[in-house]
């Protein structure tokens, strides 16, 4: 209804007791002013000043327009000043849903660079898993998910979503100290179709079981948690072996197992997803941008 323009300057009107003090304040000429405040009144469907003699008096309407006019103006300004700390990076909020070892390594760095130069950056971490992180962020629950596909699943990204691929994380086989097959330097996921595995989460375990039919076998799957604390327990108690992400590995590593490579290599690939439009959130982008230098230095995982 309101021009905050028309608003200003009534503001000026009123505070400086004519049209020719406040073109004064406000460097216009008189007519400017006047213009203005005949398209206020046009806009409020009422007069907003009387004459009497050679002096201005506020209608009933301008007085309550007045009463309004420094509040409103004042909202105006705090608006402006809150948008500019937002596209200057001065404060801002972005909530990142991420997986476990994401969570765990990638997410702490980025956020130490970021906390270092943009203090007034507020990220929000939650925890997901694969499908339901990406339709968390559909969903408008978080403005980042980082999540992992598999090459061999052909998954589709919805269309409203952008894909920013990150890194390749190679995938290891875990395996008791003292294994036969620990001697080599690489495995063929072949020579272990007659092992007990430990499998991990839906997504791990759906490619898991794709490679082993590849190859020609289907897995003796003993045990299935997305703890990976817990797969590495039970794989040094000799219960069974299992694939592991590198990212997994770089944190965390149980003395009593040792990892493998395959032959030929596995690896996932980690991307983050937003919402197209939120690209061009400056917080949102500046996020991004850590995750991308960070995930740089972990190429070939």
């Amino acid at each position: 209804m309101f021009d905050s323009r028309h608003i200003k300057t009534f503001h000026a009107v009123v505070t400086a007791g004519s049209y020719s003090a406040a073109a004064r304040v406000l460097g216009y000429t008189q007519p400017a002013i006047t213009q203005q405040m005949k398209a206020l009144e046009r806009s409020v469907g009422t007069p907003l000043f009387t004459r009497v003699g050679r002096r201005m008096r506020l209608t009933e309407a301008g007085e309550a327009l007045a009463r309004h006019a420094e509040t409103i103006l004042d909202s105006l300004t705090a608006a402006q000043q809150q948008m500019s700390s937002l596209t200057r990076l001065r404060a801002g909020r972005v909530r990142v849903c991420a997986f476990p070892s994401a969570s765990a390594t990638l997410i702490p760095e980025a956020l130490a660079r970021l906390a270092a130069d943009h203090p007034g950056i507020r990220v929000e971490l939650l925890e997901g898993e694969p499908p339901d992180s990406i339709r968390r962020l559909v969903r408008g629950e978080c403005d980042i998910t980082l999540a992992f596909t598999y090459p061999g699943l052909h998954e589709q990204v919805p269309e409203e979503l952008v894909e920013i691929p990150l890194m390749e994380d190679q995938l290891t086989v875990l395996m008791p100290i003292g294994h036969p097959l620990a001697r080599r330097r690489a495995v063929k996921l072949a020579d272990l179709a007659g092992e007990r595995w430990i499998a991990g989460c839906l997504r791990c375990r759906t490619n898991f079981l794709h490679e082993c039919a590849e190859v020609g076998f289907a897995p003796d799957i003993a045990f299935t948690t997305d703890d990976n604390l817990v797969v590495q327990s039970l794989v040094a108690e000799g219960l069974g072996i299992a694939m592991m992400p590198g990212l997994v590995l770089s944190f965390m590593r149980h003395d009593r197992i040792t990892g493998r490579a395959l032959d030929p290599a596995s690896r996932r690939q980690v991307s983050a997803y937003v919402l197209r439009d939120h690209l061009r959130i400056p917080a949102t982008a500046l996020v991004l941008d850590e995750l991308k230098a960070v995930a740089a230095r972990r190429v070939g995982c």
